[in-house]
């Protein structure tokens, strides 16, 4: 994997679950989250590990509940809040969940604690976040890929990142055996893009 990484630095990941699950759909391989973390544990000394996602809360069973239970137990840190619900201009009905701003304040509180943030996300919104991290002392990485059609990450975070780890490249480390994916449940979640669905059931235990 490229990048770099030094073994006495502070690490911590911030996951954009709903675009780290794109992104590694597009290259076609679901996300083994325990070898995620032992890849990073690796890397440095791993401080925390943080997943966003939005739920739907009016499900009788929500999908990624499985995968939230897990990450919950296993290592990393949860941050969750409910979608909203509204009609576009169509009539159409919507989902929209977005952790943006959840993330970012994170990564600002947890800036002093750390050295290098680990960004999983491609959103081109985060670039002035990588940017204000790096002015108080700290590596940015992000991973995402340019490898899908079309690339899954902002050319403004690219360039803002000190490192930029294409998923592709990252993805014989952390890529789930197919022979172990679970089935999948067809979901219906608006724009969210599957964000709020098959995303999350990939189980990692």
């Amino acid at each position: 994997m490229k990048g770099n990484f030094y073994e006495n630095e502070r690490v911590a990941l911030f996951i954009d679950g709903a675009n780290l699950y794109s992104a590694a759909r597009a290259l076609g391989f679901d996300i083994d989250y325990r070898r995620l973390l032992k890849v990073f544990r690796e890397k440095g000394r791993l401080v925390r590990a943080y997943y966003y996602t939005a739920l739907v809360e009016d499900q009788e069973y929500s999908p990624i509940r499985p995968l939230i239970d897990w990450l919950d137990y296993n290592g990393y840190t949860m941050v969750t809040k409910p979608t909203k619900e509204f009609t576009d201009a169509m009539g159409r009905r919507k989902i929209k969940g977005n952790m943006d701003i959840e993330l970012a304040i994170d990564v600002l509180e947890m800036a002093e604690h750390l050295d290098h943030v680990i960004l999983f996300s491609g959103d081109g919104d985060f670039r002035r976040l990588v940017e204000a991290v790096q002015r108080k002392g700290l590596r940015v990485s992000v991973v995402s890929t340019i490898k899908s059609s079309p690339p899954m990450v902002a050319d403004e975070l690219r360039r803002q990142a000190d490192d930029f780890v294409e998923l592709s490249e990252l993805a014989p480390l952390i890529a789930r055996n197919p022979s172990e994916r679970p089935p999948r449940p067809a979901v219906a979640n608006g724009d969210m893009g599957d964000e709020v669905a098959s995303e999350h059931l990939m189980r990692s235990a």
